[in-house]
């Protein structure tokens, strides 16, 4: 059992509890408006979740998941996380996040900007390019003809092997997209983005994805 600290209890954080609460794991999630007001995603979610504090979600996680908009990472706490695998869901929506030019210049990527932030933590790529509800709904038992799979890319090998893992468990193949600076290829507006793929479309959809869009 592993208990997951996630920041960030929106459409994609609610429903990574769910899945990981399936597969018998411990949840204490966070929002940015205060434990309190997630007393009925908290019910829902039964004995194994928690609501608190990012600062408290962040200093219980064994894991952490971070999905919080892409201007709000500076808000994440560092300390806690340090040393920690930290799943990143983050994609860049300049209509939401404002312009940021290095990422419009395909300088950098969003995960980066994560990591960069939170020092000292293992930061791993994973489920920013699924719809929410597909994470409960789309799971197949390894081996399962068109299996969908999903990315995992980080700087370190641990971190993609606990996704890989992960990713299985809840009933999805994985494809290693490579370091953090290679993860701009699963970004937004790439052919791989938000489509439902094989582990041999989704690396070819890598393959095929342009540094800029």
């Amino acid at each position: 059992m592993t208990t997951f600290g996630i920041i960030g209890a929106g459409s994609i954080g609610s429903q990574v509890a769910r899945a990981v609460i399936a597969q018998g794991h411990e949840v204490v999630i966070a929002n940015s408006r205060g434990p309190e007001t997630l007393a009925d995603l908290v019910a829902e979610l039964g004995p194994k979740a928690r609501a608190a504090t990012a600062q408290d979600a962040a200093e219980a996680a064994e894991v952490a998941v971070v999905t919080v908009p892409l201007h709000a990472i500076e808000r994440l706490p560092v300390e806690p996380l340090a040393g920690k695998i930290v799943l990143d869901t983050n994609n860049y929506y300049f209509e939401r996040d404002g312009r940021v030019p290095a990422l419009d210049a395909g300088e950098t990527t969003t995960s980066e900007l994560v990591q960069r932030h939170l020092v000292g933590a293992k930061v791993v790529k994973a489920f920013n390019h699924i719809q929410a509800a597909a994470i409960t709904e789309e799971g197949q038992p390894a081996g399962a003809e068109g299996r969908r799979a999903l990315v995992a890319a980080s700087d370190f090998p641990e971190a993609t092997a606990f996704v890989t893992e992960l990713y299985d468990a809840i009933g999805f193949d994985t494809v290693d997209a490579g370091q953090l600076a290679d993860s701009w290829r699963i970004e937004r507006d790439r052919p791989g983005y938000g489509v439902r793929l094989t582990a041999e479309e989704l690396r070819a959809a890598l393959a095929e994805a342009p540094r800029t869009v």
